[in-house]
């Protein structure tokens, strides 16, 4: 790899007294996958945080093109979902996607167009509160679409989909791939990303 975009540089984390992982370090180029593996507990989550920059590491760094998170471009040009979907249950489908646009960059999608791509075309004016696990999941994804974030941080992006959904949201880290993008995710889902560089990491 020539030029890394993602590094995380002798990486330690310690929780309650326990050490989940340490001297861990990695690079990321344009168009390549980071997966995260390992049993509840082992310390994927509290990686994604620190990647996120929501925490610091108890040693090392992580840096983006060169520079530290905290002195870069890095939150506009990275897109997180976690465990809660980001998304604001009381507001509509729609309200929810304007709100991540008039926050962020506009992506390659408009907002019909994502909605109609995660098959939630018609639910615009549907508040989230009345979506199932599943949609909800949907509407995540289409914040991603809409959206231009360059790096994909997902928790266990597979939660509470259906097999179509799964192979949906395989299909889009495919193509924001392609599109010289880059992810890192948790999952326990065994990944199916044709044509794509997926590095691994087990955390133990």
């Amino acid at each position: 790899m020539t030029n890394p975009l993602l590094q995380g540089i002798d990486l330690s984390c310690i929780r309650d007294d326990r050490v989940l992982f340490a001297d861990l370090s990695f690079e990321l180029g344009a168009g390549q996958v980071l997966l995260l593996e390992g049993k509840n507990g082992s310390g994927k989550t509290s990686l994604l945080r620190i990647l996120c920059g929501f925490r610091e590491p108890d040693e090392g760094c992580v840096r983006w093109c060169g520079a530290g998170i905290n002195d870069s471009q890095y939150h506009a040009d990275m897109a997180y979902i976690g465990h809660l979907d980001g998304i604001k249950k009381e507001l509509t489908v729609l309200e929810n996607l304007s709100v991540a646009l008039a926050l962020g960059q506009a992506g390659s999608y408009a907002i019909a167009d994502a909605l109609a791509r995660v098959q939630l075309a018609g639910y615009d004016d549907v508040p989230v509160q009345a979506l199932s696990a599943g949609q909800k999941r949907r509407l995540s994804l289409a914040r991603l679409l809409v959206t231009q974030n360059r790096l994909w941080i997902l928790d266990e992006p597979f939660t509470s989909l259906d097999k179509q959904g799964i192979k949906l949201s395989e299909t889009l880290m495919t193509e924001h791939c392609q599109r010289c993008g880059l992810v890192v995710l948790t999952s326990h889902h065994d990944l199916n990303l044709p044509g794509v560089d997926v590095q691994r990491i087990h955390l133990s």
